[in-house]
């Protein structure tokens, strides 16, 4: 965030302005903002183009600022920026929200640099898959090949591509297919440890089952480990910080249409009717980041899930926050999940 601070200038100000915070910046370009929304991009070029015109230093800048510049959304994957930029010639990329407010600028330089960041990876990857039967009658269901390999595999590479290498993952259901397959997660670039359920944890009570070395000393990821999806893990790091949260969970808006009409009643008065509406509701899309504290609220060696401990956050006053996805996700929990993933497998590199 100090870097947006830097190259920002609230509607209004001066070329004379956008040009110094242009040559103090390092940049090429000023985000031009309004209550914190992103209104346009003023660049280099841009000023020399009106001062060229006639424009004097002291002129406002709403004649000469783009005012349709090129934007990234925060939930956009970083290949997906990576290969709009190249395309458009973009080496700046303001990142903005659901609102346009801007949260993020990147460079492409810098997305096209290795990082590895210290947050570690929680991956749970002990349920049954009872519905996926008899697929999972002798492999654990995150060990089912969509597009040719594992969906764990693809969850790890995907983590890693990111620069999120540190992973442990929380294993029960034929637990030695996960384990032989990985390893210790060198060959995936990654460095993999093992929680061992004896018995059902729930969705997060594994959790508790972590070890001195494994537990996290800074905000952590856990997802479950039958998801398919190209979340940006940078930029959803990026607004757990911004946002001072203890807990972020990631949503998924779902609709559902009620089969028939619906009679709005007031008393015995019928007040309106509605053909079939569409009702929207948000849901919980498996994939967190948590405060390291939150482990501190899990039961020891005892079944939990999710719900429990963010309604108990909630009620600690805890800060809790959500983070809306756009992009592509799939929750693989039956039969037809697992065949919309053989055709939907490509969408992940968009």
């Amino acid at each position: 965030m100090n870097i947006i601070k830097k190259i920002t200038l609230v509607k209004g100000s001066t070329i004379k302005k956008a040009l110094d915070i242009i040559n103090k910046g390092s940049m090429r370009i000023a985000l031009v903002v309004d209550g914190g929304k992103l209104l346009g991009v003023v660049s280099d070029p841009d000023i020399r183009r009106a001062i060229l015109n006639g424009f004097s230093l002291n002129d406002g800048i709403e004649k000469i600022y783009n005012h349709n510049p090129f934007k990234c959304h925060i939930s956009d994957s970083k290949e997906f920026v990576i290969q709009q930029a190249i395309d458009k010639n973009i080496y700046e990329i303001p990142i903005v929200d659901n609102d346009n407010n801007l949260v993020g600028f990147e460079t492409l330089a810098y997305l096209l640099k290795p990082k590895l960041y210290k947050n570690k990876v929680v991956l749970m990857v002990g349920g049954l898959g009872m519905r996926l039967r008899p697929l999972t009658e002798s492999t654990p269901k995150s060990m089912l090949l969509v597009g040719g390999k594992p969906i764990l595999q693809t969850i790890v590479e995907s983590f890693v591509s990111y620069g999120f290498t540190d992973i442990v993952m929380c294993i029960g259901y034929k637990s030695r297919i996960i384990q032989d397959y990985f390893k210790d997660g060198s060959e995936f670039g990654a460095n993999i440890e093992y929680v061992i359920e004896d018995k059902r944890m729930g969705t997060i009570g594994a959790l508790s089952l972590l070890n001195s070395s494994q537990k996290p000393s800074d905000a952590f990821f856990v997802m479950n480990g039958d998801l398919l999806t190209n979340v940006n893990f940078e930029h959803l790091l990026e607004f757990h910080r911004q946002n001072k949260s203890k807990a972020t969970m990631c949503v998924r808006e779902y609709d559902f249409q009620v089969p028939y009409g619906v009679v709005n009643l007031e008393g015995e008065r019928i007040i309106s009717i509605e053909e079939k509406p569409i009702h929207g509701f948000f849901v919980n899309a498996g994939i967190y980041l948590l405060d390291p504290k939150c482990i501190d609220l899990i039961p020891d060696n005892q079944f939990y899930d999710v719900p429990k401990l963010f309604e108990k956050m909630i009620d600690n006053r805890e800060t809790v926050v959500s983070f809306p996805l756009r992009e592509y996700w799939l929750d693989i929990g039956n039969h037809s999940d697992f065949s919309k993933a053989q055709i939907d497998i490509e969408l992940l590199k968009k």
